[in-house]
């Protein structure tokens, strides 16, 4: 099994390719769409590394695994279907609960269905998933969102945005359905049990203090070392900490684009009948 790793600088995203060289199949964790909001612009600079690397590695795509609905960029997900029709989108069937959680808050109606079904397949906790020659199980980690999934492969799991580099540590838990208590508990009582050389592949790095992009860590070294969870950690220390720390955060500015998109299965919105398709921006007024 080998581990490729690409790094979108503009949203701090890591998106990982995992293949297996001899029988050619691969499946892409967290792929980024290129997106501008200032001008409204898609583009595919990230996406099409990505396609560059598996056709010059002559691979054949099974799957695309989203670790949940991000709110810091657009899911390329679909876009990549259509070079590789045969991919299954998939991702924890929780997202029924996050889907729940916005489709209200952007209006939505009957645009977005509740039901997971933009997706090609939703993930079961604990569900080992085989593809083609590759295999991985389903560690759901909720606590950032509802729909948090980890993936773990021989001897590396991909935790997305619930367990970052040691010196960076955890991710929020503010946003709907949020909850700092899941996310101890997604840590300390599911990743923290696997075993201490288990390798750690982030979902962002942020590259604090100016340091270098780092993106893999173990168990060992996080349980030892995270900055804000160790396996000392107790529950309500880690809860007041995240909870006073996120109070204080900014919204991250691709969230309203990103999630309407990333919720919908990276589906962009259908064009109207000027031939323009809009995203929705709610505004509030203090």
């Amino acid at each position: 099994m080998i581990i490729e790793h690409f790094f979108d600088d503009r949203t701090f995203t890591l998106t990982y390719v995992v293949y297996d060289e001899a029988e050619g199949d691969a499946i892409v964790i967290d792929p980024v769409l290129d997106y501008d909001p200032a001008s409204g612009k898609i583009f595919l600079e990230s996406m099409d590394k990505l396609i560059a690397y598996l056709k010059e590695k002559k691979l054949e795509l099974k799957m695309v695994l989203e670790t949940h609905a991000h709110a810091d960029h657009l899911s390329a997900s679909h876009k990549i279907k259509e070079y590789f029709p045969k991919a299954v989108v998939a991702i924890s069937e929780r997202i029924q609960q996050v889907q729940e959680k916005f489709k209200p808050i952007f209006n939505l109606g009957d645009e977005v269905r509740a039901d997971g079904s933009q997706f090609d397949r939703l993930l079961k906790d604990e569900e080992v998933i085989e593809v083609g020659s590759l295999k991985f199980r389903v560690i759901h980690t909720p606590g950032h969102t509802p729909a948090c999934a980890s993936f773990l492969f021989d001897g590396a799991v991909f935790t997305g945005d619930a367990l970052f580099m040691p010196d960076f540590g955890t991710g929020r838990c503010d946003f709907p359905g949020g909850s700092s208590k899941e996310l101890y508990n997604s840590i300390h009582n599911k990743l923290y049990k696997l075993p201490d050389d288990t390798k750690v592949y982030v979902g962002h790095d942020y590259m604090p203090n100016g340091r270098s992009l780092a993106f893999v860590s173990s168990i060992k070294e996080e349980k030892q070392s995270n900055c804000n969870l160790t396996d000392k950690t107790p529950e309500n220390d880690f809860i007041k900490m995240r909870d006073e720390r996120d109070s204080k955060l900014k919204a991250p500015s691709l969230l309203l684009p990103s999630i309407q998109v990333n919720i919908n299965a990276g589906h962009l919105p259908n064009p109207e009948d000027n031939g323009k398709a809009y995203l929705k921006i709610p505004i509030k007024i203090s």
